[in-house]
C-alpha cells in the first residue's frame, strides 16, 4: 500500500531510540499516523513540528496498518508560530478539534481552512475569526452543524440576532425578543461572507455560540472535559485585544 499527500502537521510522540509517530492533517486521507523512521535525528526534528506543512508518502503492508513516512518540507511554519504564545496555543486547539474526527476519513474542507488559519495564527484580528469559523465546520463535519442562514420562525435571512440553544437555527431580533435571555446571542460577523471588523465582544459571543454546542453535543456525550488549548487559546486572544487597545 502506498499514497503520496500533502499534509499539516498536528503533532508526534516518540517511538523507540530514534523514531517518531508523527499525526498529520491531510489534504485526501483526513488525520492519519504513521511512523517516522530517524524521526528523533538533529536534522528532522525541525521538520517535524506542528504547524508545518509537508510532502507525505505514506508506506505499509496492509490498510490498517500504521505504516511509515517519508516527510519533505513544503512550508515551514513552526518557528514563526513558536514565537507567539496565541499560536501555540492555536495550533494544539486545532489538533484538539481534530481529534475528534475519526482517523482517515477525509475532509478535505477542513484541510483547506486548517492551512488557511495556519499561515494566519500569529495575527490576533485574523486568527480569532477564523478559529471560531473552523470551530462551527467542525460541528457541520460532526453531524451537529448550525443553521445561521435564516430565521427559524420566520424564514427571514435578514436581521438575524439570536441562535437557538435547542435547534441550533438562527432567530430575528423582533422574533426572538420575548426570549432573548433563552437564546444565545448570533454575532454578525458569522452570517456574512464579507471580512469585517470583529469587536472583543463579538468574539465573545461567537466563542460561547460554539462552546456550547461542543459542550452540549460533543463533549458530554463522550465524557470528555473541553481541551485546555481553547482556554490557553481564548486568554491569549483577550491578552492580545487589551495590548491593542491599550
Amino acid at each position: 500500500m502506498e499514497w503520496r499527500d500533502e499534509g499539516i502537521i498536528l503533532g508526534a510522540r516518540k517511538h523507540g531510540e530514534t523514531s517518531v509517530v508523527l499525526e498529520t492533517m491531510t489534504a485526501a486521507h483526513g488525520r492519519h499516523l504513521g511512523l517516522v523512521k530517524g524521526g528523533r535525528s538533529r536534522r528532522m526534528q525541525p521538520l517535524l513540528q506542528p504547524g508545518n506543512r509537508v510532502d507525505l508518502v505514506w508506506r505499509a503492508r496492509l490498510e490498517e496498518h500504521l505504516g511509515t513516512f517519508q516527510v519533505e518540507p513544503l512550508e515551514l511554519n513552526a518557528a514563526r508560530l513558536l514565537a507567539s504564545a496565541l499560536a501555540i496555543h492555536g495550533i494544539q486547539l486545532l489538533a484538539a478539534h481534530l481529534r475528534l474526527m475519526p482517523e482517515r476519513d477525509a475532509h478535505a474542507g477542513l484541510y483547506e481552512t486548517l492551512k488557511v488559519i495556519t499561515a494566519h495564527l500569529d495575527e490576533p484580528e485574523i486568527a480569532g475569526p477564523l478559529m471560531v469559523r473552523f470551530e462551527l465546520a467542525l460541528l457541520d463535519e460532526l453531524g451537529f452543524g448550525l443553521d445561521l442562514t435564516q430565521c427559524a420562525l420566520t424564514g427571514s435571512r435578514e436581521s438575524l440576532a439570536y441562535v437557538s440553544p435547542k435547534s441550533g437555527r438562527a432567530v430575528t431580533e423582533e422574533a426572538g425578543a420575548p426570549w432573548r435571555n433563552r437564546l444565545l446571542p448570533l454575532p454578525r460577523f458569522l452570517t456574512v461572507k464579507a471580512r469585517m471588523e470583529t469587536p472583543p465582544d463579538a468574539l465573545e459571543d461567537a466563542y460561547r455560540l460554539t462552546g456550547f454546542f461542543f459542550h452540549r453535543n460533543v463533549y458530554e456525550p463522550r465524557g470528555m472535559e473541553e481541551p485546555a488549548a481553547r482556554g490557553g487559546f481564548l486568554a491569549a486572544l483577550a491578552r492580545s485585544a487589551e495590548d491593542a487597545a491599550g
